[in-house]
């Protein structure tokens, strides 16, 4: 813990943003962060609480008041190595978690939680600054060799654990950089690149080989899926030439809304819609950009995917944005001795909606409308729940303009096909089956195809993903060891 009073005395400050008309100009970060006495005094905040809910509302189950307490005491290298024992990359959690673990402090049942994700947060960078951040070379070789597919936060959780404990790692992705929807769904502005780009060169030197612009199977021609490899290499050829296959991509599969008039130009999935823009934000010249230059932009789903669309359409110079999410508005404000410690459903504002939106709740699209092929509106109808359904409102049909529609709606399941592939089973949902028990946890139906990350559980957080990363390399490496060292 930090300070026995510190709770009573201190009150919760939070990161600050630049201004709105500074940070519109550009796709760069614009967070302030917490400095090193701002840090000391939220750390001070933490309580001795006997039963820590912080840890288990975590999924990488950080030490919380552990490194909150060394903060507090200005052991900021110590901090490092607790956080760095349970999280191979805090960079990206402080960043763009949504902090669970906030949400399960037990100074929340009634006051203002903790500020962990900002203490979390400036740990990793003043470690950064400091160069306490090194490659960790394995201290002896196995000869196994391990090709791991998908280079997210799972995959490359899974990686650096793996090579770390001297197996020979390959982390194969389909396109040209490391990273996933890190690197390819994250906006800029949310999570600049080189946190990647640092992490890559640390795993590096620490023995992980990187293949980018490589297809592990094969993708449907219709596809949608954000593709830019230039070879190909068979699910049988992996098999063959590895011990073992991790499956770590995501789940790519973008929800559709197929109503009248879908077939219009203009309207495009928002993993068509950011990917692209980040590329360029790398350096890269696209033909045919998608850009909302002086057009009215309708998003089309009310979670972080939407919101990143709003932040990038504004940036771009829209002439409006409007945010649709079909369900009701959700309180501001949660009942907390209902859901504490669990995570609230509330409103959330972000600070792309701060920039500039129009939110429309409870609404539903019925159809697109266009002319010459191309779409101009949108039909819509305000919807009700009744009996756990839905149900639209009659007299609340209206018409919005629009010249350009994101369908931001979520992700169902990977694709099939790179399942199908590797002949592994699927569950209910799309998702490849394997359990997360302690034996033989993330093992596919297939000998030594092993999945994890948003392949295995479904659309999730960041943190989600390098927790099932961490647990699937200790699988792994049981596997072919017969015993393990790595943490669960």
């Amino acid at each position: 813990m930090g300070k026995v009073t510190g709770f009573m005395e201190f009150e919760r400050l939070e990161e600050g943003y630049k201004p709105v008309p500074e940070r519109l100009k550009h796709y760069r970060e614009f967070v302030v962060g917490l400095d090193d006495a701002q840090s000391k005094v939220q750390a001070a905040r933490c309580m001795d609480c006997g039963t820590p809910f912080c840890n288990s509302g975590c999924p990488v189950n950080n030490i919380i008041p552990d490194f909150n307490d060394l903060v507090f005491q200005g052991d900021w290298k110590n901090a490092i190595t607790v956080l760095h024992s349970t999280n191979n990359f805090p960079e990206f959690t402080g960043r763009i978690c949504p902090a669970p673990c906030e949400a399960a402090c037990v100074l929340n049942v009634n006051d203002d939680p903790v500020g962990i994700k900002s203490i979390e947060h400036a740990i990793i960078d003043r470690a950064w600054a400091e160069g306490w951040v090194q490659p960790q070379p394995p201290r002896h070789k196995t000869g196994k060799k391990i090709a791991v597919v998908g280079s997210g936060p799972a995959g490359m959780a899974a990686a650096q654990q793996l090579a770390r404990v001297g197996h020979d790692v390959t982390l194969f992705e389909k396109n040209d950089r490391v990273g996933g929807l890190l690197r390819y769904g994250i906006p800029d502005f949310k999570m600049e690149k080189t946190h990647i780009d640092r992490r890559v060169a640390q795993m590096e030197a620490e023995g992980v080989v990187f293949r980018t612009g490589v297809m592990v199977g094969t993708l449907p021609k219709d596809s949608k899926v954000t593709n830019w490899a230039k070879e190909t290499i068979t699910p049988e050829q992996l098999q063959k030439d590895f011990d073992a296959v991790l499956l770590t991509g995501g789940a790519e599969q973008s929800r559709d809304l197929p109503v009248p008039g879908r077939e219009l130009d203009g309207i495009h999935f928002a993993m068509e819609f950011l990917p692209q823009q980040n590329k360029v934000n790398a350096g890269d010249k696209l033909k045919g950009q998608l850009r909302a230059d002086g057009k009215h932009v309708i998003v089309i789903g009310g979670g972080d995917t939407g919101s990143d669309c709003v932040g990038t359409s504004n940036r771009h110079g829209a002439a409006s944005v409007t945010q649709f999410e079909v369900m009701p508005q959700p309180p501001e404000e949660e009942n907390k001795p209902l859901v504490w410690p669990y995570w609230p459903l509330k409103l959330r504002t972000s600070s792309s909606h701060e920039e500039g939106c129009v939110r429309e709740f409870a609404i539903s699209t019925k159809a697109f409308i266009g002319e010459k092929g191309k779409v101009t509106g949108l039909q819509t109808v305000h919807v009700e729940m009744r009996d756990g359904k839905l149900v639209e409102i009659a007299g609340t049909e209206k018409t919005y303009q629009a010249d350009m529609v994101l369908l931001a709606m979520g992700f169902v399941n990977p694709v099939a096909s790179i399942l199908d592939g590797f002949g592994v089973d699927k569950d209910a949902r799309g998702n490849a089956k394997a359990t997360t028990e302690f034996t033989n946890g993330y093992a596919t139906n297939v000998p030594k195809v092993f999945a994890a990350g948003d392949m295995r559980r479904g659309q999730s957080l960041v943190v989600w993903a390098i927790r099932e990363g961490r647990q699937a390399a200790r699988s792994v490496d049981e596997y072919l060891m017969g015993f393990s060292d790595l943490p669960r």
